[in-house]
């Protein structure tokens, strides 16, 4: 591909999803919002990437209940896509999974209580999930094991660098209820990533796309597949609904990483920009590209 500007083009892809909250036997969440619909929906969209990807990451609340059957069912979802796309699968733990249940029934491993934590080589860029989880409660919390852990991994840097996942972000939400339910300890893992190869962390939990920084190292957290809140609200009315959803896209360059909010309802688009158009454009100098499509009518 012609290089029109002055990045080449992004090294890795990451599709970054979260919050699909299915539920056993296609019961609909709250009455009414049929999150099996919503996500098969979103893996559809999805599908019709185009130019690779490196892998799909699930930063959590896979399941609303942690049923068995829900979790069978993800796995019947997601992994033929994963498949045609050839990219490994990304399973985070969020505070409405539970971690046996999703260790048993999604990974196949023994279900027990222990963190569900991971390390994926992506072609030279690591990528850690951590487990935020706390049985029994929605508040997020890492404990030492899980810090001590972190640290030994980010010892020795990646070529790539780092991007770690994780279900509650640290970062602030102007809803007041989400503060209840925030992410503890968040000193500790400040003090752990600091001076570390960590370029990027990704979440979820918020249930709307919302960015920040932490520690001096960019958080992006995706919006659901399942529902999304209306911020549009006061805070303290802000509810679900079953409308917005969408996922991210997430391009690594060498000197940066970007965040892209992908809709998954879509329309028809505009015929302006076909592959014939850039196949003119890619023929030009960059001197007659700039001024083909650049300078203004007079």
């Amino acid at each position: 591909m012609t290089q029109f500007g002055r990045h080449p083009a992004a090294q890795r892809t990451i599709v970054h999803l979260s919050d699909t909250h299915l539920l056993a036997q296609g019961r609909r969440l709250a009455g009414g919002i049929d999150t099996d619909a919503n996500l098969v929906a979103t893996l559809a969209r999805v599908e019709r990437l185009t130019g690779g990807v490196d892998a799909l990451v699930f930063t959590g609340d896979l399941t609303d209940l942690g049923e068995p059957e829900a979790y069978a069912r993800l796995r019947v979802l997601v992994e033929p896509v994963a498949a045609r796309l050839g990219a490994p699968v990304v399973w985070v733990a969020g505070n409405h999974d539970e971690r046996a249940g999703l260790r048993r029934d999604l990974l196949g491993l023994p279900a027990t209580q222990q963190p569900v934590t991971g390390v994926w080589d992506l072609g030279g860029l690591r990528l850690i999930a951590l487990d935020s989880s706390v049985p029994g409660w929605h508040h997020g919390d890492l404990d030492d094991g899980q810090l001590e852990w972190l640290s030994r991994e980010l010892a020795v840097p990646a070529p790539l660098g780092t991007i770690l996942a994780l279900h509650h972000p640290p970062l602030p939400s102007h809803i007041p209820l989400f503060d209840i339910l925030e992410l503890r300890r968040q000193d500790d893992l400040a003090a752990v990533l600091r001076g570390s190869d960590v370029r990027t962390i990704l979440a979820g939990h918020l249930h709307y796309s919302t960015s920040g920084t932490f520690a001096g190292i960019p958080v992006s957290v995706a919006s659901a597949s399942c529902y999304t809140m209306d911020i549009a609200l006061p805070p303290q009315q802000v509810n679900g609904m079953d409308a917005g959803q969408a996922f991210h896209l997430v391009h690594v360059y060498d000197d940066t990483i970007t965040h892209s909010v992908v809709p998954v309802a879509s329309a028809e688009p505009g015929a302006s920009f076909t592959p014939e158009w850039y196949e003119r454009m890619a023929a030009l100098t960059p001197e007659e590209r700039l001024e083909r499509f650049s300078r203004k009518p007079a």
